[in-house]
């Protein structure tokens, strides 16, 4: 994962730094999340679009309940999309749309079509409903792909999923941004929670 290169603007500078250095964000209780998570694992497992759908509504009502704002409304579709740029394939696992707050994920792979991870498809969940609590809460709008931003989406993933949180460890690429060295967070060893 990469961040965002910082904004030219200054408008939008104190949001992207504000994003940067906010770690953390209040999370849902444990009950009924963890229960909901493990209910959206068997369904994915079975390949219910339905059942799916439904839970990952339930965790996002989970996660604006502690903001008290609405909860963004979650569609499960079927093959993710490819996009070709620059000699490069990208698949779409998910997206927000910032005008309706609803949230897309795409519940099968590109290539083979086949169901995608539960890993992959919670953690895509925790990333999208962490732009909609940046936009609709932490006042910030622009809701930036900063350091922070993919701290706050671990904490998420791993809290409802109810497994132990990496420290992400950084390395800092020639064009301002960073890229999540992955060999070194996972030989980092597992932290508690709570930042």
């Amino acid at each position: 994962m990469l961040t965002d290169k910082p904004p030219r603007k200054a408008s939008c500078k104190d949001e992207f730094q504000r994003s940067d250095t906010t770690l953390t964000l209040s999370l849902p209780p444990e009950l009924p999340v963890n229960t909901y998570a493990a209910l959206l694992e068997a369904a994915l497992r079975e390949e219910d679009r339905r059942a799916i759908q439904s839970f990952c509504n339930k965790i996002a009502g989970c996660v604006a309940e502690v903001y008290e704002v609405e909860a963004p409304h979650i569609r499960v579709l079927g093959v993710r999309p490819l996009e070709e740029s620059k000699g490069a394939i990208h698949e779409t696992y998910g997206d927000y749309t910032f005008e309706t707050s609803e949230i897309r994920l795409w519940m099968r792979t590109a290539i083979l079509e086949k169901a995608t991870s539960y890993g992959t498809l919670l953690s895509t969940l925790c990333h999208e409903l962490c732009h909609h609590i940046d936009v609709v809460s932490m006042d910030m709008p622009n809701t930036f792909h900063t350091r922070g931003f993919y701290e706050r989406a671990g904490l998420l993933y791993h809290h409802v999923r109810g497994t132990p949180r990496r420290t992400l460890v950084w390395d800092q690429q020639q064009n301002s941004t960073f890229r999540i060295n992955w060999p070194a967070t996972m030989r980092g060893g597992a932290v508690k929670t709570g930042l």
